[in-house]
């Protein structure tokens, strides 16, 4: 694995974890805030923000590892050649999806450069951002992927379909 893709994957990993304990803080002060005098008005916005972050650092690693959901009842049941180029297939279409998907993300995001956030002192382009850092990592790594299946680095001899007890 490449160094720069390492430090990629570590980023990632490590906004991911980040973002979703930043989203367990957050709310903890939410729920300590209901019995005090006081309360923080800014903590549901917040929650949801650090929330969006996580799933787009988090998803295309998610990706990478095959932690997605897919019926594997049926790849398993394909001769290792064909499953190969089907999964290509597969992975050209998350592609073309994440650059469409990019590039109103980025629309999106110049949309709100105008737009200020309710509660908190940043504009709402930094919260749209969110999309377009999903979709291009999605793309990233799902180029990563097909050049994984190219090369026959893809090993197909584990059986994740549950039948392994």
């Amino acid at each position: 694995m490449s160094l720069f893709r390492k430090l990629i994957d570590r980023t990632l990993a490590f906004l991911t974890i980040a973002s979703f304990s930043g989203v367990i803080i957050v709310v903890t002060i939410q729920i300590i805030s209901r019995f005090a005098p006081f309360s923080f008005i800014w903590t549901e916005e917040l929650t949801r923000y650090l929330f969006l972050y996580g799933i787009s650092f988090g998803a295309p690693l998610a990706l990478m590892r095959n932690e997605f959901i897919n019926v594997d009842m049926l790849l398993n049941k394909m001769p290792d050649n064909f499953r190969r180029y089907y999964e290509v297939l597969i992975y050209l279409t998350i592609i073309l999806l994440s650059l469409v998907m990019a590039r109103e993300a980025y629309g999106f995001t110049l949309l709100g450069s105008n737009q200020r956030s309710a509660t908190l002192p940043f504009q709402m382009s930094v919260v749209h951002a969110s999309l377009l850092i999903l979709s291009v990592f999605i793309a990233f790594y799902a180029v990563i992927k097909i050049i994984d299946l190219l090369k026959n680095k893809q090993d197909y001899s584990q059986n994740f379909g549950g039948d392994d007890y």
